[in-house]
């Protein structure tokens, strides 16, 4: 069967409309780029199943031009370059770099070198923020295949528009529910009413236990148990959120969070093992990196006003639609794949699931 994305098949997550795309990339000024690295035989022990995937706020340079930013880590088995830079000033200050787990020193030291060769002075100070899955199901990581030109690759494919999903860039040898995921995006569109505001999100899938999947409710795990990999990890997962609206760091440290709701609707359970890595930024303001000014203008969403729908609960809501939706998305573009030693991560059956959600009447 073609690979479609949800709403192409009549899975309607949620009760908010999506963006034009129904990516990250309906944030205006957001661009994403993917090198995917695959090399060796299926079933040869060296096999190479991986990638980069890098995430830029807006159209310009963040290290000249901040947004404000805000994190949240769900389960702490895994590693965000970043993380306190942006909980002490609340700006990302350089593209998001998605990799696998033992690749994430190489992704760091790449995107400084790439930063200082655009600006040597900015090169001297920026630390960029890097985060990471553990794709060694398939992929030798211990031959340490990544090299710089991939990340610099990523860095350089990096457009508004479209964005490819499933086994590609970071998403590559990542798993997601014992299926084969990898990379998955979603968007929101707030009413008029709440300001028309956006929010976008991409996902790097690696985490979940095939019997506590769910899409849009329906307990499909359990009712799909085989096609199973050879050995279970609880893995991990990345989610970046993107808006247009005018948040504050703290305010973004609450939208990360609720990334986390979407995912748990997917049936995660963010296991001991595992690594849920959650950012979110706005483009709503840029913080010009160099100013003569000693008092800056911000505009910032109200945290509470007299009436309802607070906008704050609107764009909570929105994040964990999309989150939601992109997981299936991911999973939905996702295709068999075989990696080292054989191992295999076989894509969901979508001809077994769409019966089950039409059963459960949530196909639309």
């Amino acid at each position: 069967m073609k690979k479609s994305r949800a709403r192409d098949l009549g899975i309607a997550i949620g009760r908010r409309q999506p963006g034009s795309l129904n990516a990250i990339t309906d944030v205006s000024g957001v661009r994403v780029g993917h090198r995917s690295v695959v090399s060796g035989a299926d079933g040869d022990p060296h096999a190479i199943r991986t990638g980069v995937t890098a995430i830029f706020p807006h159209e310009g340079d963040p290290w000249h031009e901040s947004v404000y930013a805000g994190t949240h880590i769900l389960n702490g088995y895994g590693e965000l370059i970043g993380i306190n830079q942006i909980a002490e000033w609340g700006l990302l200050m350089s593209p998001i770099v998605l990799t696998s787990s033992l690749a994430i020193g190489k992704a760091y030291d790449a995107t400084v070198r790439w930063i200082a060769g655009r600006d040597a002075v900015s090169g001297e100070e920026i630390m960029p923020v890097v985060s990471e899955c553990d794709d060694s199901g398939l992929n030798d990581v211990l031959s340490f295949p990544l090299g710089d030109e991939d990340v610099v690759a990523a860095l350089d494919a990096a457009v508004d528009g479209d964005v490819s999903e499933g086994c590609v860039g970071a998403g590559t040898g990542m798993q997601c529910f014992d299926f084969k995921g990898g990379i998955g995006t979603a968007s929101r569109v707030l009413p008029p009413e709440s300001g028309s505001y956006t929010v976008g999100v991409l996902v790097l899938t690696n985490f979940g236990d095939r019997e506590e999947l769910r899409i849009d409710g329906v307990r499909i795990g359990e009712q799909i148990d085989d096609l199973m990999p050879i050995e279970h990890v609880e893995g991990s997962c990345v989610v970046v959120v993107a808006t247009d609206a005018p948040l504050l760091p703290h305010q973004l440290r609450r939208v990360a969070q609720r990334a986390g709701l979407g995912l748990a609707r997917t049936g995660s359970h963010a296991s001991n093992g595992s690594g849920e890595q959650l950012l979110a930024f706005s483009t709503g303001n840029t913080i010009r990196r160099s100013t003569t000014d000693a008092v800056v203008d911000l505009r910032a969403v109200a945290d509470g006003r007299s009436g309802e729908p607070w906008l704050l609960s609107e764009l909570f809501a929105a994040t964990v639609e999309a989150t939601e939706e992109a997981v299936v998305n991911a999973l939905l573009a996702a295709e068999t794949t075989v990696g080292r030693d054989g191992n295999t991560l076989f894509a969901m059956p979508v001809d077994r699931v769409l019966p089950l959600l039409q059963a459960a009447g949530r196909l639309r």
